[in-house]
């Protein structure tokens, strides 16, 4: 018999026997579903997790701070005078390094994101709210992913960046010390908390007003305030993806250049006071710089780089391998499940293929009669038991998506922004188990019903 003659033989077995065909697919589908569902569940984890810690940890960024030197106070030969010599202190984050690294292969921006202390910004109308000051670039602002909502960033002294949250949440002092008392009088009260979301929520029209920095000297017996010169806010920066705006208002930050943040800091200096208000490096030096890399790829390289100037650097790609890591286990677990569901499928497979090697040994009799060898009837049983394998794995493939769509609309109703999606590579994966699993389950009953002894049969039926 030739192949075509021998996958004919099958197809007719597989239509004829509905019932046991249809239990048979039945378990390989739940199985190749299981499979494919369960891969494609770890797998869209594995996306929005990664999304999420690139959001919050941004795997194209390096983090670069000052490196070990020898840094010293004062000349070799001097009775200190106070002056860094440079050549001493290699690690040190200057200018100059900074303009290297800006020019370096692969690097798609630099700056430094310095957190400069946490202060009181006041509009022209006395509504106050509490910013982080952070003094950066703001040229660049636009490389590190943030998008404008309104405005831009200029070069002139004075003017500043606002994100999204600050511009929520402003409120007048007596209001707001009105509803601290209140909360701390009833701490309990979930009702005074419900009302200070939501006025946290409140948006301001703030772009191209002025505001003003207020600063308080905690040294001094009785409160002791100063205010900034006017800052302009030339731009305002959009809500970040992912990000609602309750959770947008606890992060409020100001941006400044370094020219206006030295001009705070000699403005907000009190006569009294030891420190400053504002934490600022030396001028001409940087605590520390975050560069942009243009593809996670590279992040090493640059990293190496970098490294030679005598500098710190460092990456959150760790992070990435840790997540890794976790989803191959989870990966390989629900992998393990699927098998087993598999295992239990074979085991119907062989218990429905050894009652048909039963129930057709008049003409598996008839066949070796006409001709027929064992491998022929062999092939002919392992052929029929991989259609039922194929058949199965094609209808656990059509589970599998509607399994997707349940599982989607039930995380689209409690409000989380995962999405489960089914990966294309899973699809050949799970119906290659199916078709499997299925001529493994066959080998046995087709050995079987090859031995069949063909006079024996007839002359019994």
């Amino acid at each position: 018999m030739k192949i075509r003659d021998i996958s004919r033989m099958a197809w007719e077995q597989v239509k004829r026997r509905k019932v046991v065909t249809g239990l048979c697919m039945t378990g390989i589908s739940i199985g190749c579903a299981a499979i494919i569902v369960a891969l494609s569940v770890g797998q869209s984890a594995q996306v929005y997790v990664t999304d999420q810690v690139n959001a919050n940890f941004k795997m194209d960024e390096i983090t670069v701070s000052p490196g070990g030197g020898l840094p010293t106070n004062g000349k070799s030969g001097g009775g200190g005078s106070g002056e860094v010599n440079e050549n001493l202190d290699p690690g040190k984050l200057t200018d100059q390094k900074l303009k290297i690294i800006q020019g370096l292969n692969h690097v798609k921006a630099a700056s430094p994101f310095h957190q400069a202390g946490y202060l009181q910004m006041v509009t022209i109308d006395n509504k106050i709210s509490d910013v982080q000051v952070v003094v950066a670039d703001l040229q660049k602002l636009t490389a590190y992913d943030h998008k404008f909502k309104q405005g831009g960033a200029n070069g002139q002294l004075g003017s500043i960046v606002l994100n999204h949250g600050a511009t929520l949440g402003l409120i007048d002092l007596e209001t707001r010390q009105k509803l601290f008392d209140q909360m701390s009088a009833d701490p309990f009260n979930q009702e005074l908390y419900q009302q200070y979301d939501k006025m946290a929520t409140v948006p301001t029209e703030l772009y191209r007003k002025q505001v003003q920095i207020q600063a308080q000297d905690y040294s001094s017996t009785s409160p002791v305030f100063k205010l900034s010169s006017p800052l302009q806010i030339s731009g305002i920066l959009a809500l970040p993806k992912g990000m609602d705006e309750l959770r947008s208002s606890y992060e409020k930050i100001m941006y400044v250049s370094p020219e206006t943040a030295q001009q705070l800091s000699k403005e907000l200096a009190f006569d009294n006071s030891t420190t400053s208000v504002l934490t600022l490096p030396p001028e001409g030096s940087y605590n520390s710089i975050t560069v942009k890399v243009d593809d996670v790829a590279n992040i090493k390289p640059v990293e190496q780089m970098i490294q030679k100037l005598s500098l710190n650097a460092q990456d959150n790609l760790f992070q990435q391998e840790m997540l890794k890591e976790q989803f191959d286990m989870i990966k390989m677990a629900a992998l393990g499940i699927g098998v087993f569901i598999l295992i239990i499928a074979s085991i119907s497979i062989i218990v429905a293929m050894t009652m048909s090697t039963h129930q057709r040994r008049r003409q598996i009799g008839i066949m070796k009669v006409l001709g027929a060898n064992m491998g022929q009837i062999r092939n002919m049983f392992i052929t029929e038991a991989a259609l039922l394998g194929l058949l199965g794995g094609m209808l656990g493939v059509a589970f599998s998506y509607l399994i997707v769509m349940g599982l989607n609309k039930l995380v689209g109703s409690a409000g989380d922004g995962m999405n489960f999606f089914i990966p294309a590579m899973n699809l050949p994966v799970g119906i290659s188990f199916a078709i499997m699993t299925g001529v493994l389950s066959g080998i046995y009953p087709a050995i079987s019903a090859s031995r069949t002894d063909a006079l024996t049969a007839i002359k019994r039926d």
